[in-house]
């Protein structure tokens, strides 16, 4: 297993450009009316995986892995010659194991059935036979070339980040869901990664939280296909200087000092004042400025600043989502145990909406703006090619 992201497989084969991915939805193309519509299914998988994921109560770095899988396997596959049902139960209960959170094949068979044969997804043909989960297990490990580890942002977003209140407990149920201490790009990676930067970004109460919430997030679009886990980290930090309230305050104070500091240094360079080392010694540490320390990294801004942008673009596309599936403004989704990476904000940091407030179960109140419309299309092909629904790959 590869411990370094820029030696793995994930580097070398696995991060692709937009033509790979437009091709890869080539025929899928052929049965929907507005392509955007295949963004909507691919919101639509990444919940389901999330939703089965949970079912199953494996870890929230597991569903990320799954949803991983999801995708690599339809870059070489369409929607309309498989079974995407199927495909999902393959992913998780694979990428259980490779997280090493393994769980029986009877239990997945079991939680995808009561998920996927009722309302509102009705896939009555997903088979109950744990054989067929096996055989299409293998399909799935061949589609993804036997390279099954998989690196997330949640490891460098903990290198470079640390909460002002956060609590030794806490920090080690973060630990534990970003993965193996030492697998990534952590801290020790010396100056390809850290540049000038040193030690951790603290950020306010609640602003690693927000961090991470933006991380998973972006699963559901293909952003892991196209850009290295390291960057969408570093981007996730940037826009939880903005989207979170108390993080966004702290660097509005620090410009606004600095631009103050800039003009009473220079109207005072003619005569500066003599200060005693007991004043320079009592003197408070400033604020630790958070640009500042994501410009002293070794990334390259512009595309930071273009995967932000495609972030806020999701979750443009999102509310799109939610909108066309008519979601109830008076839904109460469930949510997911408090203190978990997968929970949300609480009331507590401020009521302001940003992505973080955003829930998985307020999205899937939209599902009928798929299951409804563009699901049935996309699964005429899948008809068509036949009725075994234990396979799930197009016949070779």
């Amino acid at each position: 297993m590869a411990t370094d992201f820029w030696s793995s497989s994930q580097y070398k084969r696995w991060i692709v450009d937009r033509a790979t991915l437009r091709q890869a939805r080539a025929d899928d193309l052929l049965y929907v009316d507005d392509p955007e519509h295949l963004d909507f299914l691919a919101i639509y998988f990444a919940e389901l995986v999330g939703k089965l994921g949970k079912k199953l109560r494996i870890a929230q770095r597991a569903i990320a892995t799954a949803t991983v899988f999801f995708r690599r396997f339809y870059l070489k596959n369409s929607y309309c010659e498989t079974d995407p049902f199927i495909v999902i139960a393959a992913c998780c209960y694979v990428a259980a194991k490779a997280e090493e959170c393994p769980v029986h094949i009877k239990l997945v068979v079991q939680d995808a059935r009561q998920i996927f044969c009722h309302e509102p997804y009705n896939a009555k043909n997903f088979p109950s036979d744990n054989s067929k989960l096996a055989e299409m297990e293998f399909y799935l490990v061949d589609d993804l070339e036997c390279d099954l580890t998989v690196f997330h942002p949640y490891r460098t977003l903990l290198a470079l980040c640390k909460s002002a209140e956060s609590s030794e407990d806490s920090s080690e149920v973060q630990e534990e869901e970003a993965g193996e201490v030492g697998v990534g790009i952590a801290a020790d990676d010396g100056p390809r990664y850290w540049g000038t930067g040193e030690g951790q970004l603290e950020l306010p109460p609640n602003g690693l939280q927000t961090a991470w919430f933006i991380v998973n997030d972006t699963y559901r679009s293909e952003l892991c296909l196209l850009y290295p886990p390291h960057l969408i980290a570093v981007a996730a930090i940037y826009l939880t200087c903005i989207f979170h309230p108390a993080t966004h305050k702290t660097v509005a104070t620090i410009l606004a000092s600095s631009a103050a500091t800039a003009e009473q240094t220079t109207s005072m360079v003619a005569e500066p004042p003599r200060r005693s080392s007991r004043q320079a010694a009592e003197r408070k540490k400033p604020a630790q400025d958070p640009l500042e320390f994501l410009a002293e990294l070794n990334v390259s801004l512009p595309l930071v600043a273009t995967i932000a942008q495609e972030i806020i673009a999701m979750y443009t596309l999102w509310d799109r989502y939610k909108e066309d599936g008519g979601a109830s403004s008076s839904a109460d989704p469930g949510s997911p145990a408090k203190g978990t990476p997968d929970s949300r904000a609480d009331d507590e940091s401020g009521g302001v909406v940003t992505p973080c407030a955003y829930d998985g179960g307020a999205a899937q109140d939209a599902r009928g703006a798929v299951s409804g419309h563009v699901a049935p299309a996309v699964g005429t092909g899948q008809q068509d090619a036949g009725e075994d629904a234990g396979r799930g790959v197009a016949s070779r």
